[in-house]
């Protein structure tokens, strides 16, 4: 994919992120956050976790992040989809937001859904 056909990071939550959901898409351009619950540097898999769901993230494109457990780390990229429904994000971007406080910031992405979608309605 060449940086010109990008799609921007579309804001989800871990909790979204499970086979019936329609932000569970093969190719899926997404921007994540969660906590670092564990690092493997052999495969550069990081996996991260929010309330219960977690996510692998590849990371193998990512450079001058010091991973360290139990930050707080925000990644955008793409999902990828194995056929036993394992998914993995393929990160290009991600960097730590220790400080951010996850719930606050979850409320924030329904508002902007909210509002979103009355833009959407006002427009039909």
């Amino acid at each position: 994919m060449s940086p010109s056909v990008l799609q921007p990071g579309v804001p989800a939550t871990l909790q979204e992120l499970e086979p019936s959901s329609e932000m569970f898409r093969q190719g899926a351009s997404l921007r994540v956050t969660g906590m670092l619950q564990s690092y493997d540097l052999s495969s550069a898999i990081a996996v991260i976790q929010d309330g219960g769901a977690s996510l692998k993230v590849d990371t193998q494109h990512l450079r001058d992040i010091n991973f360290r457990t139990n930050s707080t780390y925000q990644f955008i990229g793409e999902l990828l989809i194995k056929p036993d429904n394992d998914a993995i994000l393929q990160a290009r971007i991600g960097r730590n937001v220790d400080g951010i406080d996850l719930n606050l910031y979850q409320q924030s992405l329904l508002i902007r859904r909210q509002y979103e979608a009355q833009l959407r309605s006002r427009r039909a």
